[in-house]
């Protein structure tokens, strides 16, 4: 018994629609550890990252952790207040780059366990800080308060 047009396009359809689905699954299990805006130490120490895998790591700039090297090359640590991450970076850090505040950086471990960064990402101004890491530090329990935020309750 052939099949009438409407079945046909119906069944085109429906198997459109399957096929559209198992590519979304597939896709959103390969990428379910990727849909992170930055790890922060803690999550770096949990999740055992290998050295292949590129990643953000974003914390704090650890007071007195700042080391510059030869040439443009830059050692630092990066914390979140329960773990820490050395950072080795080597090109020009973003003017406000400083200790004590939020820096996102993006590149991979190496096998020793330092953070190998291709680039760096620093806080636009003294208000301001990348909201993961403000996100990650409050839920660390490490946050100043500023005036605004004392005022309006959290959500």
């Amino acid at each position: 018994m052939a099949m009438t047009r409407k079945k046909q396009r119906t069944t085109m359809i429906v198997g459109g629609l399957v096929v559209l689905g198992i590519a979304v699954a597939i896709i959103a299990t390969a990428l379910k550890d990727t849909i992170v805006f930055f790890y922060t130490p803690t999550e770096v120490a949990e999740k055992s990252i290998s050295p292949t895998t590129r990643f953000r790591l974003g914390g704090l700039v650890e007071k007195g952790s700042v080391k510059r090297g030869e040439g443009t090359t830059v050692s630092f640590t990066v914390t979140d207040n329960a773990q820490t991450i050395n950072v080795q970076y080597t090109g020009t850090l973003p003017d406000l780059f400083r200790e004590g505040q939020g820096v996102v950086t993006e590149g991979k471990l190496d096998r020793a366990g330092t953070f190998i960064a291709d680039s760096v990402l620093a806080k636009h101004d003294e208000n301001y800080m990348p909201k993961e890491v403000a996100d990650s530090l409050k839920k660390q329990g490490y946050w100043k308060h500023t005036e605004d935020e004392k005022k309006q309750p959290e959500s």
